[in-house]
């Protein structure tokens, strides 16, 4: 089956390129679950930042059987800092590199999302546990 994908471009001009990379991590997630029954991808420039340049956020809503997976690649300097403890108490903090490249930014949401898609793959199949609270069995 042929995923239908839906791109929307938010503050910058559409890509032909970043529409084919779109298109080919889609692929990638219909050959892992080909129930997917819609696919849409925001690719936005917010703003652009004298220190930080444009960075890239990517939001990906996945229509599967049941409910709808959503992925929302925004980086942040909240995000910086987690990953990289040690300048935590700078004020001058840049956003990380990758996180100007578009494309990597795709790269990383469509990761998120086959994640995502996996997990609820597991639990279509009963392979996750799920947490039974004392109330649902009756038990105190």
């Amino acid at each position: 089956m042929e995923l239908p994908v839906q791109i929307t471009y938010r503050n910058m001009q559409p890509s032909d390129a970043v529409t084919a990379r779109v298109h080919e991590e889609a692929a990638k997630l219909d050959e892992f679950f080909p129930r997917i029954t819609s696919c849409r991808v925001v690719v936005e420039a917010p703003h652009r930042h004298h220190k930080w340049g444009e960075l890239f956020h990517v939001r990906i809503e996945l229509g599967v059987p049941g409910t709808e997976l959503v992925v929302s690649h925004e980086p942040s300097p909240r995000a910086a800092l987690r990953h990289n403890e040690e300048v935590a108490l700078r004020k001058h903090l840049e956003i990380h590199p990758e996180h100007k490249d578009v494309y990597v930014a795709v790269r990383d949401a469509f990761a998120s999302a086959r994640r995502q898609l996996q997990d609820y793959v597991k639990r279509l199949r009963g392979e996750m546990k799920t947490h039974v609270h004392a109330e649902d069995t009756g038990g105190s």
